[in-house]
């Protein structure tokens, strides 16, 4: 450790070190891809992290929408309540019940305007729940692209050492894979859960 702090070196290091260190083209192609590949997982990561803050925002959002909702719907029953015992007071003997026929009317109103605040404020807390398991779907989308962006810098870094150039057309088409993962996570567009939704429909 130095006194600036330390560095703590992952495996595209490693790989432009290497490279570094020797003249040939294929060192210098594997350092290249490892570096962008690095940056490429760098900016999924970001974007996994972002997703999943939206996630827990939207989620915070639908707790606050259903309690809000759910004070509604107290209030609501406190209206029915007071509607209950003006009704009652109304056939009490020796009373005007025109006096409490109007409270009942009155209460009766002021419930209906409660009651659509708390259907919406339910619809609205359903909403946002909706959204914050896209964001966490999303994430976990992101998740699985920058993980294979990792595994094909790992694949490239062995690639260095045991120069198999079959290992790096693997790297290649991890890396692929990955940036097509990714690619389905901007486009908010999952293909594998629909193939699991379809086969799941099917039996």
């Amino acid at each position: 450790m130095s006194g600036h702090g330390f560095h703590v070196h992952g495996p595209h290091d490693h790989a432009v070190e290497h490279a570094a260190h020797g003249s040939d083209e294929f060192s210098n192609k594997i350092a290249v891809m490892t570096a962008v590949l690095a940056t490429i997982g760098a900016l999924f990561g970001y974007l996994g992290g972002a997703t999943q803050n939206d996630a827990a925002l939207f989620k915070n959002n639908a707790a606050i929408d259903k309690t809000s909702a759910a004070n509604a719907w107290n209030y609501y029953q406190a209206k029915s309540n007071k509607q209950n015992l003006a009704e009652l007071a109304a056939t009490l003997p020796g009373v005007d019940p025109r006096r409490y026929q109007a409270e009942v009317e009155r209460y009766k109103g002021e419930k209906e305007t409660i009651k659509k605040d708390a259907e919406k404020l339910e619809q609205s807390s359903d909403a946002w729940n909706h959204k914050s398991d896209a964001a966490l779907h999303t994430h976990h989308q992101w998740a699985l692209a920058t993980t294979a962006e990792q595994i094909a810098i790992s694949l490239a870094a062995i690639t260095l050492l045991t120069r198999k150039r079959w290992m790096m057309l693997g790297a290649y088409g991890v890396a692929g894979v990955g940036i097509l993962l990714g690619l389905f996570a901007w486009l908010h567009v999952d293909p594998l859960g629909q193939l699991l939704g379809s086969a799941a429909g099917g039996h």
